[in-house]
């Protein structure tokens, strides 16, 4: 399951997906509310969510992916990369970065970042 085809959705079929995972209150959800609980379902059900967008590094180390739909503006829709994971694959702000997600755990606002599949279109270590 992909984030940005979840996103390009129609409402309708947005509570329709949430009704075959069993996402309670669906139906009163905002559309963001409903996108996100949608995620969270999937990744319980052991399946795997996939997610782009474009590397802004902070300050602090870490960076988000940011979203086109948001012209890369800070939304709740962004994706945390650890420094870690910056440093192994010499990822610079600008970059391109496509992998595997994991939901927010207790505490945390963002999707996070699990795995690198592709830098800039190409294999992680091409990169």
């Amino acid at each position: 399951m992909n984030i940005e085809d979840i996103k390009r959705q129609p409402i309708s079929e947005l509570t329709s997906l949430a009704k075959d995972l069993s996402v309670a209150g669906a139906s009163g959800m905002r559309r963001q509310d409903l996108i996100f609980s949608i995620l969270q379902a999937q990744a319980e059900k052991n399946g795997v969510i996939s997610g782009t967008g474009v590397l802004e590094i902070l300050p602090d180390g870490f960076g988000f992916l940011r979203a086109v739909d948001y012209n890369y503006l800070p939304s709740p829709d962004d994706i945390y990369i650890s420094p870690s994971q910056i440093r192994r694959f010499s990822l610079r702000t600008g970059d391109t970065v496509s992998g595997e997600v994991r939901p927010p755990k207790e505490g945390e606002k963002y999707f996070a970042l699990l795995k690198v599949d592709a830098v800039n279109f190409e294999g992680p270590d091409a990169a």
